[in-house]
């Protein structure tokens, strides 16, 4: 099933996951991927795919709904932007240096750190622990929002960041007869869930994503208590990662890279670009009167968008740079970027033209090639964007 439309390599890169899955569906916000475009769904019997999952293994989404409403906060919101900004980590490899930084979460007392080769776990767990609660670059952000009630909501977008990129090189370096370090090809490897190595990378892909809820719960609460709101509702879900699930009465591994669960009821928060609204979304439930509609659900896997979708590559978005120097434009400019920015109203620190909204398909968009297989519960207007500097490269993003 593919919602939307996409270009060419996009869809060839999405028929050839297709040939080797059970079932297979594209989400409306789909574009070009490491092997398994992004927005792709796969099912699988008994196997799980590594680069499907990819190499930010549990990237997702958080967000918060707080007491507070707009006229709870100061009209001037560049105060409460530079403290967010200077009190979360945005950048590659970073150590969380808050005064809570969450280092001793007992997610480190998982029996599955025992799982990793023993000349790694204790270099990869100090690398862990240091940067839990980080928020990486790329199109990884923290976000305050207002909804259509005026009610405040903070949401985070990142995964499991250093350790979770290290486990999935590693096993993919091992699945091609390599030792685990070494830098091999992104290529398709599916892992049997029976054999040694597919047991030990499902297990320790589930402690990556027990790792990316524990630092994205930490930052999103430490953006509301920055606020002096207390919380009123959490929505949180991986969208690169791998589940168990029972569909047509069938047990089967489902990879969504760049895809939100939605099962009938099932919230999920998406986000736009960072000059657009963001939504809380949850999965339509089963209608009994349209088979059409039951059809179109099941066969997305019961999944949907996991953002807007990107319409133009990063480089082409900013231009090709060497050694500091600009050796081919971009097509987007500073001035286009922060005019966007400027008519949204949005208080923006960080980021830069790979990561504008003109590089980016428009969220209503999407979600309306999705259909009726999901139901919008509210719509988030941005009030503070903050993101890595514009000079971060970051090999963990989705």
């Amino acid at each position: 099933m593919i919602f939307g439309t996409h270009d060419d390599k996009t869809i060839a890169q999405f028929e050839d996951v297709r040939s080797r899955a059970v079932s297979a569906a594209l989400m409306a916000d789909g574009h070009l991927g490491y092997v398994m475009p992004v927005g792709g769904v796969a099912s699988y019997r008994g196997q799980v795919s590594v680069v499907g999952v990819g190499f930010d293994i549990a990237c997702g989404n958080a967000a918060i709904r707080t007491d507070l409403e707009r006229e709870d906060l100061p009209e001037d919101l560049n105060d409460i932007a530079d403290r967010i900004f200077a009190e979360l980590s945005f950048g590659v490899g970073l150590t969380n240096t808050s005064g809570d930084a969450p280092d001793e979460h007992d997610v480190f007392d998982d029996e599955r750190w025992d799982l990793l080769p023993g000349a790694v776990r204790d270099g990869l767990e100090r690398k862990a622990r240091a940067q839990l609660g980080t928020i990486g670059g790329g199109n990884h952000y923290v976000d305050v929002f207002e909804d259509e009630s005026s009610a405040i909501w903070v949401g985070v977008h990142f995964g499991s960041r250093g350790f979770g990129h290290t486990v999935a090189s590693g096993f993919l370096a091992l699945a091609q007869g390599a030792s685990w370090g070494t830098r091999v090809p992104e290529r398709e490897t599916l892992l049997d869930l029976a054999s040694p190595l597919g047991h030990d990378y499902w297990h320790l892909m589930n402690l990556a994503g027990r790792y990316a809820y524990a630092g994205r719960e930490w930052v999103v609460r430490k953006v509301v208590a920055i606020l002096g709101a207390s919380e009123r509702e959490l929505v949180h879900n991986h969208h690169n990662f791998a589940w168990e699930e029972e569909h047509d009465g069938e047990t089967l591994i489902v990879v969504r890279k760049g895809a939100t669960p939605a099962w009938p009821g099932q919230e999920g928060f998406v986000g736009g670009s960072m000059g657009d609204e963001a939504v809380i979304l949850r999965g339509a439930a089963i209608p009994t009167e349209s088979e059409e509609a039951s059809g179109r659900r099941r066969a997305s896997l019961f999944s949907t968008v996991h953002g807007a979708g990107r319409v133009m590559s990063r480089t082409a978005a900013k231009g090709r740079w060497r050694k500091g120097v600009q050796v081919r434009p971009g097509r987007i400019s500073h001035e286009d970027m922060h005019a966007w920015i400027e008519r949204r109203g949005v208080v923006l620190r960080g980021a830069d033209l790979d990561e504008a909204p003109q590089a980016y398909r428009r969220l209503p968009d999407v979600l309306e090639a999705q259909g009726d297989t999901i139901e919008i519960l509210h719509r988030l207007r941005p009030l503070i964007v903050c993101m890595a500097p514009g000079d971060t490269v970051d090999p963990y993003r989705d």
